[in-house]
């Protein structure tokens, strides 16, 4: 399961936190979301680590670490939460016949 880091700053890099958590064992994956508007960095992202131990020790050494001048949240991802249908919609209510 990945790993949630939020309060990233802005100006780190996908290589600045593989070396923070390499320290910790073999890091798979990493993913930075982006805004789509901007195409800056959204201050959090998500790392997958080679084993649940490693995965382990990497939350309890960082969660609430100070990095870059930023106190770090790092827990276990939570499964993204399916959308509710699209946008549109609301208000309304009987139409019936208008004259």
């Amino acid at each position: 399961m990945p790993i949630y880091v939020g309060n990233l700053s802005y100006e780190v890099s996908e290589e600045d936190i593989r070396d923070v958590f390499a320290e910790y064992g073999s890091v798979k994956q990493i993913y930075l979301p982006t805004d789509r508007d901007t195409g800056k960095m959204r201050g959090f992202g998500f790392v997958h680590m080679a084993s649940l131990p490693e995965e382990e020790a990497a939350i309890a050494d960082l969660d609430g670490a100070e990095w870059c001048g930023r106190t770090l949240k790092v827990n276990k991802a939570k499964p993204r939460e399916e959308r509710r249908g699209g946008g549109g919609g609301g208000g309304g209510g009987y139409r019936g016949n208008r004259r």
